[in-house]
């Protein structure tokens, strides 16, 4: 069996918080602390002012295998890249990365500031173990990608952080990676080179490269990536990528109970028929179910359903619908209600998530909410961008010798054909 491209075995990494010794009363408990921090590195306990980054983390990375890393803001993602590239040394387990490795990490990260981008272009290539020819053969392209023949020979301290960007994506891109490491410094691009990004590592994966991609953009990972891990210091969850979304977007909207007078218990999203699915085409009829129970008699209740992109939040739908339109006035203690949520779901690919919430109108208070009480992916590869399927169908204008000859006029069509210009 072929060894995986990529490899984390038991990796823990600690950070240590910065201090400052004003006085010998200060330095002298800080050094004795460093001794016995020495003693206790294998037993897994923190100096004061160390913390964890990574606990550790195993996994492996199958060569040609494209897997997208997500969490929230400092779980370990970039510092995990870092350990990949060697920019920084585990402080237990191993890291092994097989091949020639393209890796963006951070903007103008391994960039001389004094040098030009051309002057960076090769310095890239010679750290990448690339001969001269051929980083001349394929600096063309590089400049190309990148957009930025007007400033290839400016230094990149000069650079904004979208231009940085844009270089230092072009290089990795085209210096024939076997391993690509991509983290989230694409978002300082903007939306057109953002596209071409995504299309050049759909290209890599068909091409059979390894692919690392770090991303907030769970939109993009969940169309680039087969695979996810869901790290927050730890692993979460690793598996096929949209059920690690998925834990992701609950761990990141959890449900709460607002008073003890509703209780939302479950919540289940079917097709019309009642069959659940992992995929869905835009416009299938969907229906989100919702069962809670009553712990208080009440009325003039308003069940709100919502529907946001689980890539960035934007809201989707907001809707609220009375009591009454469920074909009830009121709920009493200990009624176990069930109410649904009839849709289509008129929306381009992506994955979506789900809402509801139970309104007490006199008190303008939330009694009950859940979100995500459900995830939905829509698979179609006609868009782009956008949430709404509009259902566009294309037609031709045919400005025709038939469409003249419909007109009110009284002249054959056949002379006009012939006719000679005057």
């Amino acid at each position: 069996m072929a060894e995986p491209a990529v490899r984390l075995d038991q990796v823990w990494k600690k950070f240590r918080g910065g201090e400052r010794h004003d006085s010998l009363r200060d330095l002298v408990p800080a050094v004795a602390r460093m001794l016995v921090g020495k003693s206790r590195r294998y037993e897994g306990q923190l100096a004061q002012d160390d913390f964890w980054a990574l606990r550790d983390i195993s996994f492996t990375v199958e060569c040609g295998e494209a897997v997208g890393i997500i969490g929230p803001n400092g779980a370990g993602k970039s510092t995990t890249f870092k350990l990949l590239t060697r920019i920084l040394k585990p402080t237990r387990g191993q890291c092994t990365v097989r091949g020639r490795v393209g890796a963006l990490i951070e903007v103008a990260a391994g960039f001389h500031p004094d040098l030009t981008g051309r002057e960076n272009i090769f310095l890239q290539g010679a750290v990448m173990h690339m001969k001269r020819r051929e980083i001349a053969r394929k600096f063309d392209d590089i400049v190309d990608f990148a957009g930025l023949h007007a400033f290839i020979d400016t230094p990149v301290k000069r650079y904004s952080s979208g231009m940085n960007a844009r270089l230092g994506f072009a290089i990795a891109a085209h210096l024939e990676p076997q391993v690509l490491l991509i983290d989230e410094v694409l978002s300082v691009g903007d939306m057109a080179f953002q596209q071409r990004c995504v299309e050049r590592m759909r290209e890599f994966k068909n091409q059979g490269v390894t692919i690392l991609f770090v991303s907030h953009n769970l939109e993009a990972v969940a169309g680039l990536c087969d695979t996810a891990i869901y790290l927050d210091g730890e692993i979460r969850a690793h598996g096929p990528t949209s059920g690690v979304i998925e834990q992701y977007v609950r761990a990141a909207n959890r449900g709460r109970r607002e008073s003890g007078e509703i209780e939302i218990v479950g919540a289940e999203m079917t097709d019309r028929a009642g069959n659940r699915f992992d995929t869905v085409k835009p416009g299938t009829p969907l229906r989100l179910r919702i069962s809670a129970v009553a712990h208080a008699d009440m009325t003039d209740l308003v069940l709100g359903f919502l529907a946001y992109r689980s890539a960035d939040r934007l809201p989707v739908y907001d809707g609220n619908f009375r009591l009454d339109e469920f074909g009830a006035a009121s709920v009493r203690a200990g009624d176990m209600l069930t109410f649904d949520f009839n849709f289509r779901a008129h929306l381009t690919r992506g994955q979506y998530h789900f809402g509801c919430h139970i309104f007490h109108d006199p008190t303008q208070r939330y009694v009950a909410q859940l979100c995500p009480a459900a995830m939905v992916t829509v698979n179609e590869t006609r868009t782009w961008a956008g949430v709404a399927d509009l259902e566009v169908e294309p037609a031709v204008v045919n400005e025709s010798r038939a469409r003249l000859c419909a007109l009110p006029v009284a002249v054959d069509c056949a002379p006009l054909e012939a006719a000679a210009p005057r």
